[in-house]
């Protein structure tokens, strides 16, 4: 055999067994055994030490290498070194990895590129963006490496995933812009630049860019349209997000289920299912088959919109199709049906998925047992939670939050704390809202010291108050008519940056009323309508301001209130009524509260507020307060509608055979 192909052979028997140790789950120790016998062979060559803070007693690795002359075979190669990077960037051996880079640069080897981004992947893992950033930029001068979009992209993708999206897109305009570096972004660099800039809320322009890639002669691919459609969608741009769909296909670019499933999820968030459904049919129509995704995006749109009966025939729809329902499926069915008072439906769900031996997961849990209690059914709720325990489902905190939600919301406070010292000892973390359900609950039951406890016991493990922990303080010392201490609580949370939200404001208003300090409470109110949406009044909020004005007699200011609450698109509900009523009856000339509420149910009849106008119509009868003929001409011309009519009958007779 030729001199030189046994030195070949050799040398590649060589790189085959580093590449063995490679395989190893625990490479290290199989490396130094296997380098320590290598090192045991004298050699003849010494190459410069290695700095002092890299494994002193070690012996350097090119050791291994310089025993290669002795045996008269083996020739030392680039490949191996490969071999080495490749090991230890998988193992996140990272101390090792900068001992073969800097054996590499003693030596003056070559360093290829594909090394480099093993690298950057591996200090990538370990969170080391610096040092991913500062090796890109030494490749050239150091290790005579030339940097490519490839080396650029990985870099890029690094910072991104470790959500430092204001550096990557410093970076990228950094490299692009510097000419010496000579790199020119490809379809991946404007991909992760475009979803950088989504991330960063920056979509008009992630939409330059996007205009810009033809220009750079770099076609967009699928990825590139389904991360604009995404932000877009995210900044409630659906109609935008669609359109992009339209010229992805002009240009030629054939749409993914992921390119569908995101317009689904952004139409259903937002609520139009028409939409959403008139792209799913656009979906069969290009032969791209709807799957589990896109069956639970719109089973969970449906029950959004509390569509329960059309969220399980898609769910029957989706078994025909052989599309398997998984946990999430059923679990969306659950919560919708707890949310519209259908817990018990929700338990017969969970009945069935166990016969299907899906796992049952603790949110599907808590979902039920807390929609239980709200339906006033605590004993099942009590039994759910033991028939949980009894299967072996670990309860995490959000059950746990549940249950004591629910103790809290039928009165039993003490056993909900009892629950609360279970749920510590078992090493689960209370959250704000497991505070506040127990201080809501002990402020109910009288007991205010002891919500007041709960708050400092809250401070005391360091649980961040939230606006909702505020608003059931302040709404239990204003109950309880320490308003003084309220109103330290109050400027508590203003000065920790905390919004105040309705229920805060209007339990601030209320115990203001109460105390007597009306102009107080309305230049509260007064602040409020100009505060986010979160925190504008609601009718609660006007119906205390409507009650103190009434007591005062102030019956022209209360109208003048109910005149304002109706232009900003809120209606007045049974308690408004029966203030109104009260107060008209009270007058020295006492007015027909009938002929005031039948103008309220025309007015809402005419700014097309029906179900406000029902309300009203509820309230009138059950007073034996009729409404006049033309009233009732309106009632029956909106409500003989045929789809209503329809609908009605469809709700009766599922009502019989269910």
């Amino acid at each position: 055999m030729p001199k030189w192909s046994l030195y070949h052979s050799q040398t590649l028997l060589f790189n085959s067994i580093i590449r063995s140790f490679s395989s190893i789950k625990t490479p290290s120790k199989s490396f130094h055994c296997f380098f320590s016998v290598l090192s045991s062979i004298p050699s003849n060559k010494r190459v410069d030490s290695e700095p002092e803070n890299i494994y002193e007693s070690e012996k350097p690795i090119s050791d291994i290498f310089k025993s290669g002359p002795k045996l008269g075979s083996y020739k030392q190669g680039d490949s191996t070194f490969y071999s080495l990077i490749e090991n230890y960037a998988n193992s996140g051996d990272l101390r090792a990895l900068e001992r073969v880079l800097y054996q590499m640069r003693c030596e003056k080897r070559v360093v290829l590129e594909k090394s480099f981004i093993l690298m950057f992947k591996a200090y990538g893992k370990a969170h080391l963006v610096d040092e991913v950033v500062d090796l890109f930029y030494r490749m050239v001068d150091e290790f005579q490496c030339k940097r490519t979009v490839r080396s650029f992209n990985s870099v890029l993708n690094v910072i991104i995933r470790e959500g430092f999206y204001s550096r990557a897109l410093e970076f990228y305009n950094c490299v692009v812009n510097d000419k010496s570096m000579n790199i020119l972004p490809n379809v991946l660099s404007f991909n992760l630049v475009i979803k950088n800039m989504c991330k960063l809320g920056l979509v008009d322009k992630a939409i330059e860019v996007f205009t810009e890639m033809p220009v750079k002669k770099c076609v967009p691919d699928v990825y590139t349209y389904c991360t604009l459609m995404d932000g877009l969608c995210k900044e409630n741009r659906t109609d935008e997000a669609v359109l992009l769909l339209d010229e992805m296909q002009i240009e030629g670019c054939f749409p993914s289920p992921v390119t569908f499933n995101v317009l689904i999820n952004g139409l259903c968030k937002k609520g139009d299912l028409a939409r959403a459904t008139k792209i799913v049919d656009n979906m069969l129509l290009k032969g791209c088959a709807p799957n589990e995704v896109t069956y639970n995006t719109l089973i969970h749109g449906l029950c959004l919109k509390g569509k329960l009966d059309k969220a399980v025939s898609l769910l029957d729809q989706m078994v025909s199709n052989k599309c398997v329902p998984n946990e999430v499926t059923y679990g969306t069915i659950v919560d919708g049906l707890v949310k519209q008072g259908r817990a018990a439906d929700g338990v017969r769900v969970l009945v069935s998925m166990e016969e299907r031996q899906f796992r049952l997961n603790e949110y599907i849990y808590s979902s039920l047992i807390s929609g239980l209690f709200k339906e006033g059914k605590s004993e099942d709720a009590m039994n759910l939670w033991k028939e949980m325990i009894k299967k072996g489902c670990k309860p995490n905190s959000v059950v746990y939050s549940a249950l004591i939600d629910g103790l809290c919301r039928v009165g039993k406070p003490d056993e909900a704390e009892e629950v609360l010292f279970e749920m510590m000892n078992k090493g689960c973390i209370p959250n704000a809202f497991t505070y506040s359900s127990l201080m809501k609950g002990f402020f109910e039951s009288g007991k205010s010291d002891k919500a007041i406890q709960i708050w400092k016991e809250m401070a005391k493990n360091n649980c961040i108050c939230n606006a909702v922990c505020y608003s059931v303080l302040i709404n239990g010392l204003c109950g309880g008519g320490k308003l003084s201490e309220a109103k330290m609580v109050w400027a508590q949370m203003l000065s920790r940056g905390c919004k105040p939200d309705a229920v805060a404001y209007s339990s601030m208003i209320h115990g203001l009323c109460n105390a007597g300090s009306l102009e107080e409470a309305l230049k509260l109110f007064n602040e409020m309508l100009f505060q986010e949406p979160e925190s504008q009044p609601d009718v609660v909020t006007y119906n205390i301001l409507f009650n103190a004005l009434c007591k005062q007699s102030n019956i022209s200011c209360a109208i003048d209130l109910l005149n304002s609450m109706m232009d900003r698109g809120c209606d007045p509900d049974i308690y408004t009524c029966n203030i109104f009523l009260t107060a008209l009856k009270g007058l020295d000339t006492p007015q027909d509260g009938r002929e005031f509420l039948d103008e309220l149910v025309v007015r809402l009849f005419k700014r097309k507020r029906t179900l406000g106008a029902y309300k009203i119509v509820e309230v009138m009868l059950q007073k034996f307060l009729s409404p006049k003929a033309s009233t009732w001409e309106k009632i029956v011309q909106d409500f003989c509608k045929p789809k209503k009519i329809q609908a009605a009958i469809d709700t009766c007779w599922r009502n019989l055979y269910s």
